[in-house]
């Protein structure tokens, strides 16, 4: 199993794109059919959800107390973009504390969106630290606009906004920080990798602009496999054409 498993893989897309069912469809793949059909062992979930919303429930904490927000402004933003950034830094710190103890044949899925009213990927990939780029391969989720605002309006609980699977944005604050996406500008250079620093990191592009991964049906598995069977095949092979 440790020769057939990705290190890290990075999903990333825009909000609602399809990453997090992905990664829920993933989860209830058994073991040995996950390792031979998507290249993916025992993994852990990196996703910085999580972490903007507890920053964002402790600013509404303070502000009850009396205090000034250390995160946010009251209506939902950031107050300083390096943030985004800061989110990407404790991605790694957790990748780094699962990495030491990470059985054999282990993947660490990373999940995160950029758009570039907050730097774009253009940023954030730079802040990923050297130890996940040297293992890493991204597969990008690409859905539209329009179709990514449909299914953020689709799948918000607002009953559970803190659910990876349910949370949502609304419709002036997702147009806001995601309608422009620069995923077609940082890979226009190469059709299969993309350079951070020394490292050249394989990627592919699931497409879902028919939305395969609502369901979590066979067309999920069928496309997952394909893509990721090409990612490992790049990732797998060394990219002869800069040596």
């Amino acid at each position: 199993m440790i020769a057939e498993t990705f290190r890290v893989l990075i999903l990333l897309g825009r909000p609602a794109a399809g990453k997090s069912e992905i990664i829920d469809y993933l989860k209830r793949t058994p073991l040995a059919e996950r390792v031979r059909r998507f290249h993916i062992g025992e993994f852990v979930e990196l996703d910085d959800f999580p972490l903007l919303w507890a920053w964002f429930e402790e600013d509404e904490l303070l502000a009850r107390m009396g205090h000034p927000r250390l995160h946010s402004t009251p209506d939902g933003y950031f107050l300083r973009r390096y943030f985004w950034d800061l989110l990407i830094q404790r991605l790694c710190t957790k990748h780094d504390r699962w990495r030491r103890d990470a059985p054999p044949g282990a993947t660490a899925v990373m999940e995160f969106s950029r758009g570039t009213e907050h730097g774009g990927y253009r940023v954030a990939l730079p802040n990923l630290s050297d130890a996940i780029l040297s293992r890493a391969a991204i597969l990008y989720v690409n859905v539209s606009w329009q179709e990514s605002l449909r299914k953020n309006r689709r799948r918000y609980n607002p009953q559970r906004p803190d659910s990876i699977l349910e949370h949502g944005l609304d419709d002036a604050k997702l147009e806001r920080l995601y309608y422009h996406d620069d995923w077609d500008q940082v890979t226009s250079g190469d059709p299969r990798y993309i350079t951070v620093r020394a490292h050249r990191v394989p990627y592919t592009v699931f497409e879902n602009e028919d939305d395969v991964t609502t369901q979590r049906g066979p067309a999920l598995g069928q496309r997952l496999e394909l893509t990721l069977g090409q990612l490992w095949r790049l990732r797998a092979t060394p990219d002869d054409s800069h040596v």
